[in-house]
């Protein structure tokens, strides 16, 4: 059997951080309010002329340093991003370019916030058909420029960045257990689209459009939602929560993180939060949390992680990962 497994870890975020009290000096907010009910104190925002592949290609070099390979051990790359450069051609096309990648394949991955876990799942299938040896995987997102700045109960939610994963199909030995990606699970239901959206696009307005959110709607489901792909995902290989070293969530909001915990008895200690620093990246969210905390060494060699993240669509998912 082939296994699919991490090399390394990657980050971007652009250089201009973002408080909460520099939204207040705009916004009818507070940084009172807004920490109350997300738990966010700052977020990253791109400067003019940056572009959604400027932070992925940064992201990407850095992981293939930390797994210590040259962009042409890559021969396949999957960006997950809601957030372009382009409407074509794809982000994936534009960082294999600029690697100086000119084999194998390149592409994009649309699911918004879950987008990453989408992506990992897609590239650990192509892996494990042995199509392809390495994958580079990112999530990156300009969210900024997707955002109506007049609504406060959106404008303060998301931020700009990117992360990147370095995965390689590689032979199990017999009588060894698996490592890498353990199982992954990924869902969605379009019936609840119309409550996280953007109101554009180049197929109906011809524009890109702004984004709109029913906040207390999304929140509910995002609970329920996700508990149960974590269950069901831990559940497939045959493990408890009790196995789990760290959760790894999609930073949306301390309070989904908070009652997801909660809902399943998971301890907060055992959880991954950078959403106060980097508010929500959407697809680029799970692999800047994840690169983080294996940089400042909570995250360890051998630790199983529970990467989870829900998004518009409405999509969702999980996956089991042993680092």
């Amino acid at each position: 059997m082939a296994d699919t497994v991490l090399l390394g870890t990657g980050s971007a975020l652009p250089h201009q951080r973002v408080t909460n009290a520099d939204l207040a000096r705009r916004l009818d907010t507070s940084d009172e309010w807004i920490v109350e009910r997300t738990g966010i104190r700052a977020r990253h925002i791109a400067p003019p002329g940056m572009v959604t592949s400027d932070l992925a290609v940064e992201a990407a070099s850095r992981a293939l340093e930390a797994a210590g390979l040259a962009p042409s051990a890559i021969d396949l790359i999957v960006v997950a991003t809601a957030t372009p450069d382009q409407t074509f051609p794809a982000t994936a096309t534009k960082v294999q370019a600029r690697l100086g990648i000119t084999h194998g394949a390149a592409f994009d991955v649309h699911a918004v916030c879950s987008g990453f876990i989408y992506a990992l799942t897609v590239a650990d299938a192509l892996l494990k058909t042995g199509a392809h040896k390495r994958a580079l995987v990112i999530g990156a997102e300009l969210f900024s420029r997707i955002l109506d700045w007049d609504d406060r109960t959106t404008a303060v939610l998301f931020g700009d960045g990117a992360g990147a994963a370095i995965l390689e199909s590689r032979e199990r030995p017999d009588g060894e257990g698996g490592s890498g990606i353990l199982a992954a699970t990924i869902r969605s239901d379009g019936r609840h689209g119309p409550l996280l959206q953007v109101d554009g696009g180049p197929g109906s307005t011809g524009t890109v459009g702004k984004l709109r959110m029913a906040g207390r709607e999304v929140f509910r489901h995002a609970v329920t939602n996700l508990a149960q792909v974590m269950e069901e995902t831990v559940a497939r290989a045959g493990l408890s929560f009790a196995d789990i070293d760290w959760v790894v969530p999609h930073q949306a909001n301390f309070r989904i993180i908070e009652a997801t915990a909660r809902k399943l008895g998971l301890a907060m200690d055992r959880i991954i939060v950078t959403v106060d620093e980097h508010a929500n990246t959407s697809a680029a969210s799970v692999p800047l949390a994840l690169d983080t905390a294996i940089r400042d060494g909570r995250i360890r060699k051998g630790d199983l992680c529970l990467l989870e993240a829900m998004g518009g669509g409405f999509t969702w998912g999980a996956i089991l990962l042993r680092i």
